[in-house]
């Protein structure tokens, strides 16, 4: 085979250096080129970029806030965009470079390439730094301006406890509806959200539709009109009511609706609330939804909340094998929960309830695959109940049971000092007037007064809610607790107040929490020493857990990335 030589390939002296380089038409290296010629002429190499520190915005031009994350590819456009002379040149490659988080200066590389002489390209890398600025932007400034807001929704909900806006708030954070809100407020029977936009505030009321059941109803003020251009000002008002059922309620069906529902009986218990309402009765496992519609056609109300929940102590328990769902049906023999411990020898008996302590009773209860005996349980004692019903004084009272059991509680577990190892996030809110916000846990209970006791206590039975509720858990995002992290309160059934002097635990049932006033001294038993933990208690795993904890506060527009 003839070896062919391929063409030789000549070259020059630089006419700077005397470098050997390939011919060009500028008879130049590239270093020597780079020095007679500069592509970057005309490029700022510092510039500076607008941040609201309210509202943890950018300022994109021409007149647009963003939010934008550091070192974002949202970041990087709006400080690319704050560059002139740009389009003059080829941008081929943009990056951020490392700096310190609190640092107030963003450093940019950038690789541009731009035709300096015919057929030579240059290309050349360089860096910016941009300084920022902290300033407000129009809506932060309306809000200091105690012109805050252009649309506000109220929701309100008729019960004399807070967990469900406890509840809600959570998952208005696991969602991410609290990104628009400027401001809450909250008053006596709910919480008032303040927007800027009209928009907003209807897409908060389409979110409150989605979780819980509502009825809406929207008004407007006229603020100001303009005769000469045809336009107005307006204020608007979008009021939402939560239906007063809540879970684990004792409700009573009018009959005409029970017999529309699938003859389901009247007497029946709330299992669940989502945009409807599940109820069920626990004697055949027959469950009924209502609608949001359908309840406020015909509303009802409560016959018994969980503040009328009594402990039972199970005796003896026999499914009988039906079943549906999680629910499985059994015949149970309860007893009021001390009934049968042992007392002093100088107490009497008869002042424990009146002689029944020991009486034993005989109920059905969909509870029969978690209950075991020597459980405790929580009911509602029909028996010793007044009602002012027309619907309940209807039914036959031969028909009626003595007791309803609703749930399994662990009053062993609420004696031992185990502390928490989750928290929960919370929403930052106004202390007083709208336009300003306060630190404090979460959107409820701010108030003060007498009721912030009755909110400590119902912030408490709502995380008892989701320790032992794993559908309940599930709903919300649990956080870890940072070591040494006690900001979540003292252990379970300890109360939020501690363990201070002046401060002790009631002797009712399990969901009690603490008290401060005076009160005889507690009745210890070789039973509540020797109680041993429960074993099948819910315990939160680490696996339920998230990352990444940190205080929320309005407006952010964090959205869980966890979700």
């Amino acid at each position: 085979m003839e070896f062919i030589p391929g063409p030789a390939v000549h070259q020059i002296l630089c006419a700077d250096c005397g470098t050997p380089i390939t011919p060009n038409s500028a008879n130049l290296c590239v270093a020597c080129l780079r020095n007679s010629v500069d592509i970057t002429e005309g490029i700022p190499k510092q510039a500076s970029v607008s941040f609201c520190r309210n509202c943890e915005r950018f300022l994109s031009p021409p007149q647009t806030w963003t939010l934008a994350r550091p070192e974002s590819s949202e970041l990087l456009s709006i400080c690319l965009r704050k560059l002139k002379g740009l389009n003059k040149v080829r941008l081929t490659e943009a990056h951020f470079i490392w700096t310190e988080p609190h640092s107030k200066r963003l450093r940019v590389s950038m690789t541009i390439q731009k035709e300096v002489l015919t057929n030579t390209i240059l290309e050349q890398t360089f860096e910016l730094e941009y300084l920022v600025q902290h300033g407000q932007c129009p809506d932060c400034a309306k809000l200091a301006a105690k012109n805050t807001w252009k649309a506000l929704v109220q929701v309100r909900q008729k019960v004399p406890h807070k967990r469900t806006f406890l509840f809600l708030e959570q998952l208005i954070l696991k969602h991410g509806a609290q990104k628009d809100t400027i401001a809450v407020k909250e008053v006596r029977d709910g919480l008032d959200f303040f927007y800027s936009q009209r928009s907003h505030a209807i897409k908060m009321v389409e979110f409150l539709a989605s979780v819980v059941p509502v009825r809406s109803k929207s008004s407007e003020q006229l603020l100001s009109s303009d005769t000469h251009t045809n336009t107005a000002s307006y204020k608007f008002t979008y009021s939402v009511e939560i239906t007063p059922i809540c879970k684990d309620d004792l409700v009573c069906i009018p009959l005409k609706q029970a017999r529309q529902l699938g003859n389901i009986n009247p007497l029946a218990i709330c299992a669940r609330v989502g945009n409807s309402l599940q109820l069920l009765d626990p004697t055949t496992l027959q469950s009924a939804e209502i609608s949001s519609i359908a309840y406020w056609r015909t509303p009802f109300e409560t016959l018994a909340t969980v503040s009328d929940l009594i402990e039972f102590t199970v005796l003896d328990i026999e499914p009988d094998g039906r079943s549906r769902g999680k629910y499985v049906m059994a015949d149970a023999q309860v007893a009021l929960a001390g009934a049968f411990r042992a007392h002093n020898a100088n107490e009497d008996m008869m002042d424990y309830d009146g002689g029944r302590a020991a009486q034993i009773y005989h109920t059905r209860t969909h509870l029969g695959g978690i209950l075991q005996p020597g459980d405790t349980v929580l009911g509602y004692h029909l028996t010793n109940a007044n009602f002012n019903s027309e619907d309940y004084a209807s039914l036959p009272q031969d028909q009626l049971p003595d007791i309803v059991l609703v749930k399994k509680t662990y009053p062993n577990r609420r004696k031992k000092s185990k502390a928490r190892v989750w928290r929960l996030r919370s929403i930052g809110k106004e202390a007083g007037e709208e336009g300003e916000t306060g630190g404090g846990r979460g959107v409820v209970g701010r108030m003060g007064g007498r009721d912030q006791r009755k909110v400590e206590e119902d912030y408490e039975l709502f995380l008892r809610d989701l320790e032992e509720d794993p559908e309940m858990r599930g709903a919300v995002n649990l956080y870890k607790a940072a070591p040494g992290d006690t900001r979540m309160g003292p252990a379970p059934g300890e109360g939020r107040a501690g363990g201070g002097k002046g401060s002790r635990k009631k002797a009712q049932f399990a969901m009690d929490v603490d008290a401060t006033e005076e009160a005889p001294p507690e009745r210890v038993t070789l039973d509540d020493d020797e109680a041993e933990e429960e074993a099948d208690f819910p315990e939160v795993q680490l696996d339920e857990l998230l990352e990444g904890f940190d205080e929320m506060t309005l407006g952010t527009g964090e959205e869980e990335e966890e979700e």
